[in-house]
C-alpha cells in the first residue's frame, strides 16, 4: 500500500487514506446496488464503510494498478477456457462468447480512471 497519506474517494462523500485501507470487498447480489459496490476496511474504524465505487476503481486510485486489473486476466482466461471446451464439444455459444468478448474488451479500454466493472 502507498506510504503517503493521499485521501481516497469512497464516493457519497466519503474518504479514507490509502495507506489505512486494509481490506476491500465487492459487494454481490442483493447487497450491490442503489449505490453499494464495496466494502472498505479502514484501520481504526471497527466496521467496514460501504463505498459507491468499485473495489477496481479505489486499487488504482490507491495505485494498486497491477491488483485492480486482476479480474480482467480471470475474466480473459475464463473466456479461453469455455471457448477451448465448446469448440471440444462441438457445442460453440457465439452468442454467449461474443457477448463476454465484448464485455472483456469494454472493460480494457475504458479511460483511466472509469469504473471498469466486468458485472
Amino acid at each position: 500500500m502507498p506510504s503517503d497519506s493521499r485521501m481516497i474517494s469512497l464516493g457519497f462523500g466519503k474518504f479514507a487514506r490509502a495507506d489505512r485501507i486494509y481490506a476491500l470487498e465487492p459487494l454481490v447480489g442483493e447487497e450491490r446496488g442503489d449505490g453499494r459496490r464495496t466494502r472498505v476496511w479502514v484501520e481504526g474504524i471497527p466496521d467496514p464503510i460501504v463505498a459507491s465505487r468499485t473495489e477496481g476503481t479505489i486499487l488504482r486510485d490507491m495505485g494498486q494498478d497491477a491488483a485492480a486489473d486482476a479480474p480482467l486476466v480471470d475474466e480473459a482466461v475464463d473466456l479461453a477456457s469455455r471457448l477451448a471446451a465448446a469448440a471440444d464439444a462441438g457445442r460453440v455459444d457465439l452468442s454467449d462468447l461474443g457477448r463476454r468478448a465484448r464485455r472483456l474488451l469494454a472493460a480494457t479500454t475504458a479511460p483511466p480512471g472509469a469504473d471498469r466493472e466486468l458485472g
